[in-house]
């Protein structure tokens, strides 16, 4: 179903200080001049101290919402491996991540306003509900407070948070393809990443407009989401994001925050 013109606001968001040291993967500088909300990587697949502090600093002054992006402990496969991690060492290491990027936030004149877990993380609490609860075990010991938290709609994730008294925030990917059952295609397998610009722009504005996108079989799926999120590791993302938010924007969506 079609959205209201009048009620026609999505939030753009985008994985931001992915690098490590001398490495740099994302183009912050540039991501943070169009989107409204930044999933910082907080160490454990990406980020180190000074990344931290540069992109919070950034993005106070842009207005642009710092989001906690939380992941396994995998620096060398960038948190896209699955790891079986023990619930409550899972809790900590979510809080600890957290915590890191808090320092710096509030050092900026910011806060941590939202956690979204990265890659492998958020696919297995998509349906791993032991792991689901102990992401939003370790946002509860962290905030101490309802810190909302950015996932799939109809996921474990959401289920903890909202049983845990936390807001949640329902995001789609514009670059990802979809399964009939509303889940990521697996990035094993073809045509899991969206490459096209023509297309993730289409799907942008399916996702605002009609709250709907087409699977990979072909199925059209309604989901309804107020965040979404372009990959800021994707080669010219910053181009890609900027076309995004033009379109959105000449289609009468409002891109805004959703806090």
């Amino acid at each position: 179903m079609t959205a209201s013109l009048a009620n026609l606001s999505i939030d753009l968001n985008a994985d931001l200080g992915e690098g490590f040291g001398r490495w740099q993967l994302t183009d912050d500088e540039a991501l943070l001049s169009i989107v409204t909300s930044a999933n910082v990587a907080c160490g454990f697949h990406a980020g180190d101290p000074s990344t931290m502090r540069r992109v919070c600093e950034l993005a106070a002054e842009r207005g642009v919402r710092v989001g906690a992006q939380v992941s396994y402990r995998d620096l060398a496969g960038f948190g896209r491996r699955s790891m079986d991690v023990p619930p409550r060492e899972l809790a900590d290491e979510i809080a600890y991540q957290i915590g890191a990027l808090e320092t710096f936030a509030r050092a900026a004149g910011t806060r941590v306003h939202y956690v979204k877990p990265h890659g492998a993380l958020y696919n297995r609490s998509v349906h791993d509900e032991a792991q689901a609860a102990a992401v939003v075990e370790g946002v509860r010991l962290a905030a101490g407070g309802p810190l909302p938290v950015l996932g799939l709609p109809g996921s474990r994730l959401h289920e903890a948070a909202r049983t845990a008294g936390l807001p949640v925030i329902a995001e789609a990917f514009a670059d990802r393809a979809y399964t009939a059952a509303g889940t990521l295609v697996p990035r094993t397998e073809p045509g899991a990443v969206v490459h096209d610009p023509d297309t993730v722009v289409k799907r942008a504005l399916g996702f605002a407009r009609d709250r709907a996108v087409t699977s990979i079989d072909g199925r059209r799926i309604e989901v309804d989401v107020h965040s979404l999120c372009v990959h800021g590791d994707t080669p010219g993302a910053a181009d890609l994001a900027r076309r995004v938010r033009s379109e959105l924007a000449a289609a009468g969506v409002r891109v805004a925050a959703f806090i």
